[in-house]
């Protein structure tokens, strides 16, 4: 049975924060006015903290998140997660192997995993993940690390095999939010789109009004 953790992650507008986007109103501020305009999950993403400041920004997160009944959930790091009381973790293909990421998590814990390719999502692991991140779709954006783009068809064949919701990630913005779903995301995972909008409560209100409406009619179809 699929712990209640799991059942209730509502990916539609997926959060992700970044350390110099967040900066003017704080990490915390920002997450609480995305959440008011619409965000349904936030992940923690921050590649340049150490563990102990990392651990402080995820122990932060979830005092003020998850009391609203949003998830947080941890960038590569189920160790803080774990220790921060967050409701999960999200790996790539190169952190920590999904199996370990579940053992120390628990099996009430949303596990996410990233996909790059179809070759990826052949071989997921779906019985151990809850959703899969698949991009980068359009572009890198934020991300200086990121794979080579595989645009809406690349979207399209990935979330085909998937057998789990997906989540397009990679330059998405309320502007190609809609096609995002129309080519087979669940929901859409965002930076930049919010975080780095003069409004993220109004810039996470668009992009939640964008993926509803084309969830219904991708569902009226």
């Amino acid at each position: 049975m699929i712990a209640a953790r799991r059942r209730a992650a509502d990916l539609r507008v997926y959060f992700v924060t970044d350390r110099a986007l967040c900066a003017e109103l704080g990490l915390v501020e920002t997450a609480l006015r995305a959440i008011a305009g619409g965000a349904t999950l936030v992940q923690l993403r921050d590649r340049e903290a150490g563990g102990r400041e990392l651990l402080e920004m995820a122990r932060a997160l979830v005092a003020a998140v998850q009391p609203l009944g949003v998830p947080v959930i941890v960038n590569d790091r189920p160790d803080i997660a774990r220790a921060a009381g967050a409701w999960g973790v999200h790996v790539g293909q190169d952190d920590i192997p999904t199996a370990a990421a579940r053992e120390i998590m628990g099996a009430d814990a949303i596990v996410g995993l990233s996909i790059t390719s179809e070759a990826e999502m052949r071989a997921a692991p779906f019985d151990l993940v809850d959703h899969l991140g698949v991009g980068p779709v359009f572009g890198a954006g934020v991300k200086t690390d990121a794979s080579p783009t595989i645009g809406l068809d690349g979207l399209r064949a990935c979330a085909a095999l998937s057998r789990k919701p997906v989540v397009a990630i990679g330059g998405v913005n309320a502007s190609n939010a809609a096609a995002c779903v129309a080519h087979g995301a669940d929901g859409v995972a965002v930076v930049s789109a919010i975080a780095g909008q003069p409004d993220p409560k109004a810039a996470a209100a668009a992009l939640r009004k964008t993926v509803d409406e084309a969830l219904a009619m991708r569902s009226a179809a």
